[in-house]
């Protein structure tokens, strides 16, 4: 009887456990997967916009990984590509047209906040979140481009 019932508390235990984690997971990765710019829900400013740009995002509770690639407005190819942990330091990122590094951080709700810098200075801070059906992430910019013109693009993404 004492076997039995140390053996069941034990199984709970340990399906306890499994349950959390699969949680936490499930809601680390809400981010990940593959997103396709929709153009006419996204508002550039001061634009113009790409023609095209498709977002792949490996996300877990400690670090994203984000391969971007898209054509320019003017037919130019674009990648963006930066592996940050979300601890706020500046890690390398090629491809961003007036930036050398990013920095990420989790924000409540599973959204994230990604800074794109030169030199350290913060030239652009991005705030993303994913809606609650998993199907569309919504990037909000704000900052500077490399003209000194205010940036105010909110670009909407379908989950491919």
């Amino acid at each position: 009887m004492m076997r039995t019932r140390s053996f069941a508390l034990a199984i709970t235990a340990m399906l306890l456990v499994f349950l959390a984690a699969s949680v936490s997971m499930a809601a680390a990765d809400e981010q990940s997967g593959t997103w396709k710019m929709n153009s006419a829900k996204s508002k550039y400013s001061p634009g113009p916009p790409p023609k095209d740009l498709t977002v792949k995002v490996e996300a877990d509770e400690n670090h994203i990984k984000l391969n971007a690639d898209g054509t320019n407005d003017d037919g130019t190819p674009l990648h963006v590509e930066y592996d940050a942990k979300f601890d706020g330091k500046d890690y390398p990122a090629t491809g961003l047209p007036n930036a050398d590094s990013v920095s990420a951080k989790r924000l409540k709700g599973g959204g994230i906040e990604t800074q794109q810098k030169k030199g350290g200075e913060v030239l652009i801070t991005i705030t993303t979140v994913v809606s609650k059906d998993g199907k569309m992430r919504t990037s909000t910019w704000k900052g500077k481009d490399s003209q000194g013109r205010n940036i105010n693009n909110v670009v909407v993404f379908d989950k491919q």
